[in-house]
């Protein structure tokens, strides 16, 4: 019986050590925070400012049939701030998409700094005039 958890228990530790286990553990608490952001940029600076311009606050509206009441404000909301969000995602992730792409530009590539041997293949400092592997004679690079 104690083999058998503690068989568990290794098999568990090899799952959640993986690591696309831990990106993923990683991600979900970067999301989280991320979430935390968004959801304080949708609430503190765009829905007031939204309700300054509309006025609209639909969470009081409701239709009653019979004695049930449905909330259809309240889903109303619910459904306006989801396209706030999603807009502003959106836009959060389309600038950091672009700030990425201008960062990728700026980095310029390494001049090589080896080349290979026309003879047995090696790979040998671009410096080189004879290779070290097959001691051919070897014509600089072109500049």
């Amino acid at each position: 019986m104690t083999q058998g958890i503690q068989r568990f228990f290794k098999e568990f530790r090899a799952f959640a050590m993986r690591g696309n286990v831990l990106d993923m553990a990683v991600g979900i608490v970067v999301g989280a925070a991320f979430k935390s952001i968004v959801d304080s940029l949708v609430n503190d600076i765009i829905s007031p400012v939204i309700g300054l311009f509309f006025n609209m606050d639909f969470s009081h509206v409701v239709i009653q049939v019979g004695q049930v009441s449905i909330g259809i404000g309240s889903f109303l909301n619910a459904v306006i701030n989801f396209l706030i969000v999603a807009l502003s995602l959106f836009v959060v992730i389309k600038a950091a998409n672009k700030a990425a792409s201008f960062r990728k530009k700026k980095e310029t590539p390494a001049a090589p700094t080896t080349r290979i041997c026309p003879y047995c293949q090696s790979e040998i400092s671009i410096k080189a005039t004879r290779c070290p592997h097959c001691t051919s004679m070897i014509d600089p690079p072109a500049p």
